[in-house]
């Protein structure tokens, strides 16, 4: 139950869409969790195999770069994660209203319909399941389309 103020009056519901159009801010912070979200899955693990292979001068490595890697990728993913629904909190006070939005996975639907619940999902949560998707369809392009086979041909 909602404790409300004397003299202030609550805002009627948006959608994110009109919120989208009502406000530039929100806007922005939605493009910003979507560029992090891309960091997030791309660039900080990229970013941690170019900075270690930078630090290793053999083709035969000791064991301590792999272990960075193994270390380091997680932990600061974790972290850059942090911020990222830091954002998601400064898009919900921007706003002035929950960063949640109505969504029914397409498997969880009944063949009949009979059922109408459907699960509240932040605008982050959102912005990551498209970012992830977007990912996956360009690593299978990728690896059916470009990237060769590894067999060796006689």
């Amino acid at each position: 139950m909602a404790v409300h103020q004397a003299g202030t009056a609550e805002r009627p519901k948006r959608t994110v869409w009109q919120t989208i159009i009502a406000m530039p801010v929100a806007l922005a912070l939605i493009a910003l969790m979507a560029v992090g979200s891309v960091i997030l899955w791309i660039g900080i693990p990229i970013g941690w195999i170019y900075a270690v292979s930078h630090m290793v001068n053999s083709s035969q490595p000791s064991l301590g770069p792999y272990v960075l890697l193994i270390f380091g990728i997680p932990i600061t993913m974790a972290l850059f994660g942090k911020l990222l629904f830091g954002l998601d909190h400064v898009y919900s006070r921007v706003t002035g209203q929950d960063s949640e939005v109505k969504f029914r996975a397409p498997w969880l639907k009944s063949m009949r319909g009979e059922r109408n619940a459907t699960r509240r999902l932040t605008v982050l949560e959102m912005t990551m399941i498209i970012s992830v998707s977007i990912a996956l369809l360009g690593f299978a392009i990728w690896f059916f389309g470009f990237a060769g086979s590894s067999l060796p041909s006689t």
